[in-house]
């Protein structure tokens, strides 16, 4: 069994993945005096039976990194998975400070399309993968390296965003898409590999900027679309897809038992709308406290990088 967890942070993203096996995976932080000292307990509590905990950056944006600092603090950050870079921002943050030192330092492993770690997607005699695989970037695609220069030179980092890709095997499928924004995802369709998944995080938290194109989401054929907490008159609500808006679910919980998704909320009276809603299925779980209803997984997969 798996758990994925995507944390109610306002206008930024804090996820985390409980692995089948020996692993534990962090993707992006934004932490306030307000959540951080819960958030890292939950982390902490979590990952505690894990030998191997990682840190995903998608990219250096305050809202994917913020409190990065206390985190590395109360629970140290041993690996951390980033798109080499050498952004700059002015003003400079605390996070962002540490971010580039993380960065920089010898604990920091560069992530691009296909690549392959020791225990993130290759196994050994000592543990199983963690199942990540890394969809985007491609370094030699020039979009990329346009968006690389941009945000070297101070400009938006949010089109050097990692995808990230977690499955298990005969089951459940997650996307992360960062803050890649529509134009830019349109023009790299031909160099990306996308199947059928599960359940995708919206990029750019929602927002129409970051609306995911057509041609995307007839590859992906997702489940199950995650809509963040963008502010709702910039959002794009995906007509027809089923649907979790974080903006009224708070903390949502991704339970992966076999060839089922069971969804939890931290809201207590949260119900989706249509058509996710007359897709549930009650399973009567109570792993977590209120518990939203289950997805039966449809499945379409390669046997590569999977958990």
């Amino acid at each position: 069994m798996a758990i994925v967890k995507s944390f109610a942070v306002g206008n930024g993203d804090t996820f985390y993945i409980k692995h089948g096996t020996d692993n534990f995976t962090i993707i992006d932080c934004n932490l306030s005096d307000e959540n951080k000292d819960q958030i890292i307990q939950e982390l902490k509590d979590q990952s505690k039976d894990k030998k191997i905990t990682r840190f995903i950056s998608t990219h250096p944006d305050q809202d994917h990194l913020g409190g990065i600092e206390y985190l590395d603090e109360k629970m140290p950050i041993n690996n951390f998975y980033v798109v080499k870079n050498k952004a700059t921002k002015k003003p400079e943050t605390e996070s962002f400070k540490h971010y580039c030192k993380l960065r920089d330092g010898d604990k920091a492993f560069y992530i691009y399309k296909g690549c392959k770690r020791k225990w993130m997607n290759q196994d050994n005699e000592e543990r199983k993968s963690a199942g990540i695989s890394i969809l985007w970037p491609k370094l030699d695609n020039e979009h990329f390296v346009k968006a690389l220069a941009d945000c070297e030179n101070g400009g938006s980092p949010n089109n050097i965003s990692s995808v990230i890709r977690y499955s298990l095997k005969d089951g459940a499928s997650f996307l992360w898409i960062g803050d890649l924004e529509n134009e830019f995802m349109e023009k790299i369709f031909d160099e990306i590999e996308l199947n059928k998944t599960t359940i995708v995080f919206a990029a750019h938290h929602g927002r129409l900027s970051g609306k995911i194109p057509n041609s995307w989401l007839k590859k992906l054929d997702p489940q199950i679309i995650v809509i963040g907490e963008a502010a709702a008159r910039h959002l794009h609500y995906y007509t027809g897809y089923g649907k979790l808006t974080q903006n009224k679910a708070e903390n949502i919980t991704f339970e992966c038992e076999d060839e089922w998704v069971h969804i939890y909320s931290s809201k207590e009276d949260y119900t989706p709308s249509s058509p996710l809603f007359e897709k549930l299925q009650n399973k009567n779980k109570t792993t977590f406290d209120y518990y939203v209803g289950s997805i039966e997984v449809e499945t379409e997969y390669t046997l590569e990088n999977m958990e």
